[in-house]
């Protein structure tokens, strides 16, 4: 990461007390930057890394003050805001809805019944990540931007990936090898597929954006019953803390796809529920849900952001991807 005040790279073993033994633990738990550190609580740490307790809590606050995580004003939390990058979904009502396109360092969750567009999207996003800034990509001159896709459920499809590139005037050869694809085969694998991310990235791996469709379908699968329950919310909040500090700590968009039950006291359009509960609901930064509109189009309502009202937005699916109705 970057000392803001020093612009110089800082290391692991740049902290007191670090030596090159620690950092190595530290880098195998998935703590790759200081910036990691100052992320992850004292017990995370103990856990992760075997550090004891009094080494952990002094390593985090000392990466904490190193990183500037104390007090700033609004205006100096509005102008580290600038950083934020917006992903084009190739629709510019479903663009405007979000605010200017799909967020870094935020979670995006969409759900709705099958055949509702959500992986769809993802498909189309993993392919606009590659776009030059300018178009609405995060790609610059001498690097392309690229994407992880880790498919829960089997619907990830090159043959789509192919369809969509040319219609956005991408190389599909190019556009293939750029969206690193992974076949999640339960909880435990999808969990650890995340933690391995920032080692891929410290690696050179220019990750800009994470796919995931779905991130309930295991923990769905796996913990069933009442019984079952706390356990299943419990691990998936510390999964999707794992999401959100990915995004933060190296400004990456997460977009996750998630399925959906019935809510019998639905009213309006909406008679139907996310999986995943209050955990989900809380960690998400925007929540859509898509629906099948007429004349073969999607509508997408925004049920949730920090600063966007709630509202709808209509696209189509044609063979070259999405685009406007």
């Amino acid at each position: 990461m970057v000392d803001e005040e020093n612009k110089e790279i800082v290391d692991l073993e740049d902290l007191p007390g670090v030596g090159p033994k620690t950092a190595q633990k530290l880098r195998e738990s998935g703590i790759m930057t200081i910036e990691d550190l100052a992320m992850t609580s004292a017990h995370e740490l103990i856990e992760k890394a075997g550090v004891g307790e009094e080494t952990a809590k002094k390593l985090v606050e000392l990466a904490q003050d190193m990183v500037g995580k104390g007090f700033k004003t609004a205006y100096e939390y509005y102008e580290s805001r600038k950083n934020v990058e917006r992903i084009t979904t190739s629709s510019h009502a479903l663009d405007d809805l979000l605010g200017g396109g799909l967020e870094t360092q935020s979670l995006v969750e969409a759900f709705g019944e099958f055949g509702s567009g959500k992986t769809q999207l993802g498909h189309q996003l993993a392919v606009n990540i590659q776009l030059p800034k300018e178009k609405g990509g995060l790609s610059e001159p001498d690097k392309v931007a690229q994407a992880v896709y880790i498919d829960t459920e089997g619907t990830f499809r090159p043959e789509r990936i192919i369809q969509i590139a040319k219609g956005s005037q991408i190389d599909p050869d190019s556009a293939l090898r750029n969206i690193l694809f992974i076949r999640a085969y339960n909880s435990d694998h999808q969990i650890n597929i995340v933690k391995r991310l920032p080692s891929l990235i410290h690696e050179g791996r220019n990750i800009r954006l994470l796919v995931i469709d779905s991130i309930t379908a295991h923990f769905r699968a796996e913990y069933v019953g009442r019984s079952n329950l706390a356990e299943r919310q419990q691990r998936l909040n510390q999964h999707l803390r794992d999401l959100l500090k990915l995004a933060t700590v190296y400004n990456i968009a997460v977009y996750v796809t998630n399925q959906v039950m019935a809510k019998p006291e639905g009213f309006f359009a909406i008679d139907q529920q996310a999986v995943g509960g209050h955990v989900l609901a809380h960690a998400i930064t925007y929540r859509i849900f898509m629906r099948k509109g007429k004349d073969r189009t999607r509508i997408a309502r925004l049920i949730d952001a920090p600063h966007l009202p709630e509202r709808e937005a209509i696209f189509r699916i044609t063979e070259e991807g999405i685009r406007d109705a």
